[in-house]
């Protein structure tokens, strides 16, 4: 037999060989190509763990809220009139006082002296004055005397003066001795004058001249009364009637003059002091309505102040009851409040998100009917406690998530389940 030779294949596997591995290339390319234009799968959220709102229109009411404590409208701080040493506490915080109850006694052994020792000086003003005035007396008696006598005498020598000149006509008495009683008469009638004037000088000065002694009698009075009232204010009285809320010293404190010592308020006239965070206060104006919860009803009321300045962070708001309050209801009672601002007509609106300020743009989660959630650029406008106004990026209809998504800030979407 012969052998025929047979072409070498070596080459033609060599070409399959590379058409093979470009095919594969292609392929590859063409797969990673595909999956570059997929996008990266939407993490899972459960719809059970986030808040789904509808956006609507309509019209919704303003409000902001705050809390705060029901304090009494009518306050009065006790303060010591005087120095001392607290030496009993009589009543403490809740007892119900009148206007001459005693709360408290304090003790100052220099006030009880002060007062002996003004009260015999006023004694001793008043001896002198008493003395005084009795001297005077006693000259005033002295010169009624005197013009009485002289009066008399007077009166006397008038009638004898009579008697003669009737005599003196029928020839009996002699020109001489008519001579002698008129010129008698005169002398008693001129001395007369004399004394009735000393003694209406006598009369008008003895007012001036006791004048010192009363005026030091009144001031030495006044003091003495001053120091009685001094000690009468060691017992520290309500002046009001009302409940004792507050007894701000202890037993054995020393106060001084003008020391707060205990606190009286009216508990059937109670106010609710709120405090509202101070980026809501701007709409904020007396007489806006507002409700207060007691935590045992609903009351109505009105806003009739707000503080002119923060402390942190918050402005107070007070709020007058136009309704009695519940029973149970008494100072420092904590309670929430409720302000209406102002009610907004056609607009569209929707619960307020976790983090959706009033006139900001947010990013939301719309909800769409695949059940996917895609974020969404919302502008919000004005807005209320549980409420906010959308300004654009939605229509009424629109579902969307109020829920914070913050950990889904990097995904364009998310894919709710159940």
């Amino acid at each position: 037999m012969v052998d025929i030779a047979r072409p070498s294949q070596a080459r033609k596997k060599r070409i399959r060989r590379i058409l093979i591995i470009s095919a594969a290339g292609v392929v590859v390319l063409g797969i990673s190509y595909g999956v570059s234009r997929l996008k990266p799968a939407a993490p899972s959220v459960d719809r059970a763990v986030v808040w789904i709102d509808t956006v609507k229109r309509g019209d919704f009411t303003r409000q902001v809220r705050g809390s705060g404590v029901l304090t009494p409208e009518d306050i009065r701080w006790i303060p010591a009139q005087t120095k001392g040493r607290v030496q009993d506490i009589v009543l403490r915080p809740g007892a119900q006082v009148k206007p001459d109850t005693i709360i408290l006694i304090l003790d100052d052994p220099d006030v009880k002296q002060a007062v002996r020792d003004a009260e015999l000086a006023y004694q001793a003003a008043k001896a002198a004055y008493d003395n005084r005035k009795a001297d005077l007396q006693s000259a005033l008696l002295s010169q009624e005397a005197a013009t009485a006598t002289i009066e008399s005498q007077y009166k006397q020598a008038a009638l004898d003066l009579e008697a003669n000149e009737q005599l003196a006509k029928d020839g009996l008495v002699s020109d001489l001795q008519l001579k002698g009683k008129r010129s008698a008469a005169d002398d008693l009638k001129n001395r007369l004058a004399a004394e009735q004037n000393r003694l209406k000088i006598t009369r008008e000065g003895m007012t001036q001249q006791i004048a010192p002694q009363e005026a030091d009698v009144n001031q030495k009075k006044a003091a003495w009364e001053l120091r009685r009232q001094q000690l009468e204010d060691l017992k520290v009285k309500a002046g009001m009637n009302g409940t004792l809320t507050v007894v701000a010293v202890e037993r054995g404190a020393q106060v001084s003059p003008g020391t707060n010592l205990a606190r009286v308020a009216n508990p059937t006239n109670l106010k609710a002091e709120l405090r509202i965070a101070e980026t809501q206060t701007k709409d904020i104006h007396p007489g806006q309505y507002a409700e207060i919860d007691t935590r045992n009803g609903i009351v109505k009321g009105h806003v009739s102040r707000m503080d002119p300045s923060s402390t942190g962070g918050t402005v107070g708001v007070d709020v007058i009851m136009d309704d009695p309050l519940p029973a149970g209801s008494r100072p420092d009672l904590s309670v929430d409040g409720t302000i209406q601002l102002e009610k907004l007509v056609n607009i569209v609106y929707v619960g307020r998100p976790a983090f959706g300020q009033e006139n900001s743009t947010v990013t939301i989660f719309k909800v769409l009917p695949n059940g996917e959630a895609h974020a969404t650029k919302v502008k919000l406008g004005r807005a209320s406690v549980n409420t906010i106004e959308v300004v654009e990026g939605l229509q009424p209809g629109d579902q969307v998530i109020l829920s914070d998504m913050s950990q889904y800030d990097a995904f364009d979407r998310v894919q709710l389940k159940g």
